[in-house]
């Protein structure tokens, strides 16, 4: 029967090794825990205005966040008012803020940090 679908369907090739490396992270991530640093790469979610201050607090202590505004977009009054206190906050600090992702997601960076606006590459 295996053979009868292979001969309809046709046989699927296998994947070519140079097409996707698999990565060991937990060796890189196991590392990075062990030694400090000056400034923090932080995720975030926004679903509402009381999810602000941990965001704000993060930036005001010299971390860059990566803040996930998906949920916002379903309150546009809501969303104004979070987009409006991220861009103070990244104004307070001399820092920078960027949309990325069809304004799904939104950077803040601290003080001495200015993202570019250039895309690298074909994305």
């Amino acid at each position: 029967m295996g053979k009868f679908l292979e001969s309809i369907i046709g046989r699927s090739a296998p994947p070519r090794q140079d097409d996707y490396m698999d990565l060991d992270l937990s060796t890189f991530e196991g590392a990075a825990r062990d030694e400090p640093a000056s400034m923090y790469v932080k995720v975030a979610q926004i679903n509402d205005i009381k999810d602000t201050p941990r965001v704000k607090d993060e930036v005001y202590n010299g971390n860059m966040v990566i803040v996930d505004i998906t949920r916002l977009k379903l309150d546009k009054i809501m969303y104004e008012r979070v987009l409006k206190d991220l861009r103070e906050v990244a104004n307070d600090v001399n820092g920078d803020i960027i949309g990325l992702g069809e304004q799904q997601y939104v950077i803040v960076a601290p003080m001495s940090v200015k993202i570019s606006r250039e895309k690298i590459g074909g994305l």
